[in-house]
Protein backbone atom coordinates (compact mmCIF):
# COMPACT_ATOMS: atom_id res chain seq x y z
CA UNK A 1 0.00 0.00 0.00
CA UNK A 2 2.80 2.38 0.92
CA UNK A 3 4.59 1.55 -2.31
CA UNK A 4 1.47 2.33 -4.39
CA UNK A 5 0.99 5.73 -2.65
CA UNK A 6 4.63 6.53 -3.25
CA UNK A 7 4.22 5.71 -6.91
CA UNK A 8 1.09 7.87 -7.23
CA UNK A 9 2.45 10.83 -5.25
CA UNK A 10 3.25 13.83 -7.44
CA UNK A 11 6.94 14.48 -8.02
CA UNK A 12 8.57 17.11 -5.85
CA UNK A 13 10.28 19.92 -7.77
CA UNK A 14 13.25 21.71 -6.25
CA UNK A 15 14.13 25.14 -7.57
CA UNK A 16 17.53 25.24 -9.19
CA UNK A 17 20.00 27.39 -7.32
CA UNK A 18 22.40 29.83 -8.98
CA UNK A 19 25.03 30.77 -6.40
CA UNK A 20 27.24 32.62 -8.88
CA UNK A 21 24.30 34.75 -9.96
CA UNK A 22 23.89 35.89 -6.34
CA UNK A 23 27.61 36.64 -6.16
CA UNK A 24 27.39 38.65 -9.35
CA UNK A 25 24.45 40.70 -8.03
CA UNK A 26 26.36 41.46 -4.82
CA UNK A 27 29.45 42.54 -6.78
CA UNK A 28 27.43 44.80 -9.06
CA UNK A 29 25.65 46.40 -6.09
CA UNK A 30 28.94 46.99 -4.27
CA UNK A 31 30.58 48.52 -7.34
CA UNK A 32 27.53 50.71 -7.97
CA UNK A 33 27.47 51.85 -4.35
CA UNK A 34 31.19 52.64 -4.44
CA UNK A 35 30.75 54.64 -7.65
CA UNK A 36 27.78 56.59 -6.27
CA UNK A 37 29.65 57.46 -3.06
CA UNK A 38 32.75 58.49 -5.02
CA UNK A 39 30.80 60.76 -7.34
CA UNK A 40 28.78 62.28 -4.50
CA UNK A 41 31.73 62.97 -2.20
CA UNK A 42 34.33 64.15 -4.75
CA UNK A 43 34.37 67.92 -4.40
CA UNK A 44 35.90 68.37 -7.85
CA UNK A 45 32.60 67.46 -9.47
CA UNK A 46 31.28 70.74 -8.01
CA UNK A 47 27.63 69.66 -7.89
CA UNK A 48 26.57 73.04 -6.49
CA UNK A 49 27.98 74.71 -9.60
CA UNK A 50 26.26 72.14 -11.82
CA UNK A 51 22.89 72.90 -10.23
CA UNK A 52 23.46 76.65 -10.53
CA UNK A 53 24.03 76.32 -14.30
CA UNK A 54 21.12 73.95 -15.03
CA UNK A 55 18.69 76.79 -15.77
CA UNK A 56 21.21 79.41 -16.82
CA UNK A 57 19.70 81.60 -19.62
CA UNK A 58 22.48 80.71 -22.04
CA UNK A 59 22.11 76.99 -21.33
CA UNK A 60 18.32 77.20 -21.79
CA UNK A 61 18.73 79.03 -25.10
CA UNK A 62 21.15 76.34 -26.29
CA UNK A 63 18.73 73.66 -25.13
CA UNK A 64 15.97 75.22 -27.22
CA UNK A 65 18.24 75.30 -30.28
CA UNK A 66 19.15 71.63 -29.76
CA UNK A 67 15.48 70.61 -29.58
CA UNK A 68 14.65 72.70 -32.65
CA UNK A 69 17.50 71.22 -34.70
CA UNK A 70 16.50 67.70 -33.70
CA UNK A 71 12.89 68.30 -34.70
CA UNK A 72 13.52 70.04 -38.03
CA UNK A 73 16.26 67.58 -39.05
CA UNK A 74 14.01 64.59 -38.34
CA UNK A 75 11.12 66.15 -40.26
CA UNK A 76 13.37 66.74 -43.28
CA UNK A 77 14.87 63.27 -42.87
CA UNK A 78 11.45 61.59 -42.76
CA UNK A 79 10.18 63.43 -45.83
CA UNK A 80 13.34 62.65 -47.78
CA UNK A 81 13.45 59.12 -46.37
CA UNK A 82 9.96 58.26 -47.61
CA UNK A 83 10.71 59.75 -51.04
CA UNK A 84 14.08 58.03 -51.42
CA UNK A 85 12.73 54.71 -50.09
CA UNK A 86 9.90 54.73 -52.62
CA UNK A 87 12.44 55.48 -55.36
CA UNK A 88 14.63 52.64 -54.12
CA UNK A 89 11.83 50.07 -54.55
CA UNK A 90 10.60 51.60 -57.80
CA UNK A 91 10.53 49.63 -61.03
CA UNK A 92 12.36 52.47 -62.77
CA UNK A 93 16.07 51.79 -63.00
CA UNK A 94 16.85 55.51 -63.18
CA UNK A 95 15.02 56.20 -59.91
CA UNK A 96 16.69 53.24 -58.19
CA UNK A 97 20.17 54.28 -59.28
CA UNK A 98 19.76 57.97 -58.46
CA UNK A 99 18.31 57.22 -55.01
CA UNK A 100 21.04 54.65 -54.40
CA UNK A 101 23.65 57.28 -55.28
CA UNK A 102 22.11 59.67 -52.75
CA UNK A 103 22.19 57.05 -50.00
CA UNK A 104 25.72 56.00 -50.93
CA UNK A 105 27.08 59.55 -50.71
CA UNK A 106 25.35 60.82 -47.56
CA UNK A 107 25.88 57.58 -45.61
CA UNK A 108 29.46 57.29 -46.78
CA UNK A 109 30.68 60.71 -45.64
CA UNK A 110 30.83 61.90 -42.01
CA UNK A 111 28.10 64.29 -40.93
CA UNK A 112 30.79 66.59 -39.51
CA UNK A 113 32.34 66.93 -42.97
CA UNK A 114 28.92 67.67 -44.44
CA UNK A 115 28.26 70.38 -41.84
CA UNK A 116 31.58 72.09 -42.56
CA UNK A 117 30.98 71.78 -46.32
CA UNK A 118 27.60 73.53 -46.18
CA UNK A 119 29.02 76.16 -43.86
CA UNK A 120 31.76 76.93 -46.43
CA UNK A 121 29.54 76.71 -49.50
CA UNK A 122 30.26 80.38 -50.22
CA UNK A 123 33.85 79.45 -51.05
CA UNK A 124 32.62 77.38 -54.04
CA UNK A 125 29.69 79.59 -55.03
CA UNK A 126 30.16 83.19 -53.84
CA UNK A 127 26.79 84.19 -55.31
CA UNK A 128 23.45 82.40 -55.45
CA UNK A 129 21.52 83.40 -58.55
CA UNK A 130 18.04 82.82 -59.95
CA UNK A 131 17.45 83.04 -63.68
CA UNK A 132 17.70 81.23 -67.00
CA UNK A 133 20.89 79.37 -67.97
CA UNK A 134 23.47 81.35 -69.98
CA UNK A 135 21.56 84.61 -69.40
CA UNK A 136 21.88 87.39 -66.87
CA UNK A 137 20.41 86.30 -63.52
CA UNK A 138 17.26 87.94 -62.29
CA UNK A 139 18.33 87.89 -58.67
CA UNK A 140 21.77 87.40 -57.19
CA UNK A 141 22.70 87.43 -53.49
CA UNK A 142 25.87 86.57 -51.56
CA UNK A 143 25.87 82.91 -50.53
CA UNK A 144 27.02 83.65 -46.99
CA UNK A 145 23.97 85.84 -46.41
CA UNK A 146 21.70 82.89 -47.29
CA UNK A 147 23.59 79.88 -45.98
CA UNK A 148 23.83 80.96 -42.36
CA UNK A 149 25.17 78.62 -39.65
CA UNK A 150 21.57 77.66 -38.84
CA UNK A 151 20.76 76.75 -42.45
CA UNK A 152 24.06 74.91 -42.82
CA UNK A 153 23.22 72.86 -39.71
CA UNK A 154 19.72 72.07 -40.98
CA UNK A 155 21.02 71.02 -44.41
CA UNK A 156 23.86 68.93 -43.01
CA UNK A 157 21.78 67.11 -40.41
CA UNK A 158 18.58 66.78 -42.46
CA UNK A 159 20.15 65.50 -45.69
CA UNK A 160 22.33 63.05 -43.81
CA UNK A 161 19.42 61.74 -41.77
CA UNK A 162 17.33 61.32 -44.93
CA UNK A 163 19.80 58.73 -46.23
CA UNK A 164 19.61 56.62 -43.08
CA UNK A 165 15.83 56.86 -42.75
CA UNK A 166 15.47 55.92 -46.43
CA UNK A 167 17.09 52.55 -45.74
CA UNK A 168 14.99 52.04 -42.59
CA UNK A 169 11.76 52.82 -44.45
CA UNK A 170 12.80 50.66 -47.40
CA UNK A 171 13.37 47.72 -45.04
CA UNK A 172 9.92 48.31 -43.55
CA UNK A 173 8.30 48.38 -46.99
CA UNK A 174 10.04 45.17 -48.06
CA UNK A 175 8.93 43.46 -44.83
CA UNK A 176 5.27 43.61 -45.98
CA UNK A 177 4.37 40.43 -47.90
CA UNK A 178 3.95 40.81 -51.66
CA UNK A 179 0.49 39.32 -51.34
CA UNK A 180 -0.67 42.49 -49.59
CA UNK A 181 0.23 44.55 -52.65
CA UNK A 182 -1.40 42.07 -54.99
CA UNK A 183 -4.58 42.03 -52.89
CA UNK A 184 -4.74 45.84 -52.94
CA UNK A 185 -4.29 45.86 -56.71
CA UNK A 186 -6.99 43.21 -57.17
CA UNK A 187 -9.61 45.43 -55.49
CA UNK A 188 -8.78 48.38 -57.72
CA UNK A 189 -6.40 50.39 -55.53
CA UNK A 190 -3.72 52.44 -57.21
CA UNK A 191 -0.09 52.08 -56.18
CA UNK A 192 -0.28 55.29 -54.17
CA UNK A 193 -3.46 54.20 -52.39
CA UNK A 194 -2.12 50.74 -51.58
CA UNK A 195 1.10 52.27 -50.26
CA UNK A 196 -0.69 54.80 -48.06
CA UNK A 197 -3.48 52.54 -46.77
CA UNK A 198 -2.05 49.01 -46.82
CA UNK A 199 1.74 48.88 -46.97
CA UNK A 200 2.88 51.83 -44.86
CA UNK A 201 0.67 51.08 -41.80
CA UNK A 202 2.02 47.53 -41.67
CA UNK A 203 5.59 48.66 -42.30
CA UNK A 204 5.42 51.03 -39.33
CA UNK A 205 5.98 48.10 -36.94
CA UNK A 206 9.41 47.64 -38.52
CA UNK A 207 10.12 51.35 -39.09
CA UNK A 208 9.33 52.78 -35.64
CA UNK A 209 12.02 51.14 -33.43
CA UNK A 210 15.07 52.11 -35.56
CA UNK A 211 13.54 55.52 -36.29
CA UNK A 212 13.26 56.15 -32.56
CA UNK A 213 16.91 55.23 -32.19
CA UNK A 214 17.78 57.57 -35.05
CA UNK A 215 15.91 60.40 -33.31
CA UNK A 216 17.90 59.88 -30.13
CA UNK A 217 21.08 59.69 -32.19
CA UNK A 218 20.13 62.92 -33.97
CA UNK A 219 19.61 64.66 -30.64
CA UNK A 220 23.19 63.86 -29.70
CA UNK A 221 24.54 64.56 -33.20
CA UNK A 222 23.34 68.16 -32.93
CA UNK A 223 26.33 68.77 -30.65
CA UNK A 224 28.48 68.66 -33.80
CA UNK A 225 27.07 72.02 -34.94
CA UNK A 226 29.26 73.66 -32.31
CA UNK A 227 32.11 73.47 -34.86
CA UNK A 228 30.27 75.97 -37.08
CA UNK A 229 29.63 78.33 -34.16
CA UNK A 230 25.91 77.64 -33.81
CA UNK A 231 24.70 78.20 -30.25
CA UNK A 232 23.30 74.79 -29.42
CA UNK A 233 23.50 73.23 -25.96
CA UNK A 234 27.13 72.15 -26.31
CA UNK A 235 28.33 75.42 -27.83
CA UNK A 236 26.57 77.41 -25.09
CA UNK A 237 28.38 75.40 -22.43
CA UNK A 238 31.69 75.86 -24.24
CA UNK A 239 31.20 79.61 -24.43
CA UNK A 240 30.67 79.70 -20.65
CA UNK A 241 33.55 77.48 -19.53
CA UNK A 242 35.96 79.20 -21.93
CA UNK A 243 35.55 82.24 -19.64
CA UNK A 244 35.08 80.61 -16.24
CA UNK A 245 37.26 77.48 -16.75
CA UNK A 246 34.55 75.38 -15.04
CA UNK A 247 34.83 72.66 -17.65
CA UNK A 248 33.64 69.61 -15.69
CA UNK A 249 30.57 71.27 -14.10
CA UNK A 250 29.41 72.61 -17.47
CA UNK A 251 29.92 69.22 -19.16
CA UNK A 252 27.91 67.59 -16.38
CA UNK A 253 25.15 70.16 -16.88
CA UNK A 254 25.05 69.37 -20.60
CA UNK A 255 25.03 65.63 -19.87
CA UNK A 256 22.09 65.98 -17.47
CA UNK A 257 20.01 67.79 -20.10
CA UNK A 258 20.88 65.25 -22.79
CA UNK A 259 19.86 62.44 -20.43
CA UNK A 260 16.56 64.18 -19.69
CA UNK A 261 15.78 64.63 -23.38
CA UNK A 262 16.78 61.08 -24.36
CA UNK A 263 14.64 59.70 -21.52
CA UNK A 264 11.62 61.64 -22.81
CA UNK A 265 12.25 60.44 -26.37
CA UNK A 266 12.68 56.84 -25.21
CA UNK A 267 9.38 56.98 -23.33
CA UNK A 268 7.62 58.40 -26.40
CA UNK A 269 9.19 55.74 -28.60
CA UNK A 270 7.91 52.95 -26.33
CA UNK A 271 4.37 54.36 -26.49
CA UNK A 272 4.44 54.62 -30.29
CA UNK A 273 5.82 51.08 -30.58
CA UNK A 274 3.04 49.81 -28.34
CA UNK A 275 0.45 51.60 -30.50
CA UNK A 276 1.65 50.15 -33.79
CA UNK A 277 2.42 46.75 -32.27
CA UNK A 278 -1.11 46.13 -31.04
CA UNK A 279 -2.16 44.34 -34.20
CA UNK A 280 0.92 42.11 -34.18
CA UNK A 281 0.46 41.31 -30.50
CA UNK A 282 -3.16 40.33 -31.03
CA UNK A 283 -2.20 38.14 -33.97
CA UNK A 284 0.50 36.39 -31.97
CA UNK A 285 -1.94 35.90 -29.09
CA UNK A 286 -4.48 34.38 -31.50
CA UNK A 287 -1.89 31.94 -32.85
CA UNK A 288 -0.90 30.98 -29.32
CA UNK A 289 -4.54 30.38 -28.39
CA UNK A 290 -5.12 28.24 -31.46
CA UNK A 291 -2.01 26.18 -30.71
CA UNK A 292 -3.11 25.69 -27.12
CA UNK A 293 -6.57 24.55 -28.28
CA UNK A 294 -4.97 22.18 -30.78
CA UNK A 295 -2.84 20.55 -28.07
CA UNK A 296 -5.88 20.20 -25.80
CA UNK A 297 -7.78 18.40 -28.54
CA UNK A 298 -4.82 16.15 -29.20
CA UNK A 299 -4.77 14.87 -25.60
CA UNK A 300 -5.94 11.28 -25.05
CA UNK A 301 -9.70 11.10 -24.96
CA UNK A 302 -10.14 14.68 -26.28
CA UNK A 303 -10.36 14.07 -29.97
CA UNK A 304 -8.45 12.59 -32.84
Amino acid sequence: MTTELAEKAPPQYVARRYPWRTVGIIVVLLVGLWGAITVATNERFAWATVISYLFHPKIMAGLGMTVFLTFIAMVIGLLLGVLIAVMRVSESRTLRWSSGLYVWFFRGTPVLVQLVFWYNLGYLFPQLSIGLPFLEPWVSVPTNSVVTPLLAAILGLGLNEGAYLAEIIRAGILSVPVGQREAATSIGMSRAQSFRRIILPQAMRVIIPPTGNETIGMLKSTSLVSVIALSDLMYSAQSIYSRTFEVIPLLLTVSIWYLVLTTILSFGQSKIEAHYGRGATAAERGIANRNELFHLLRRPGKGA
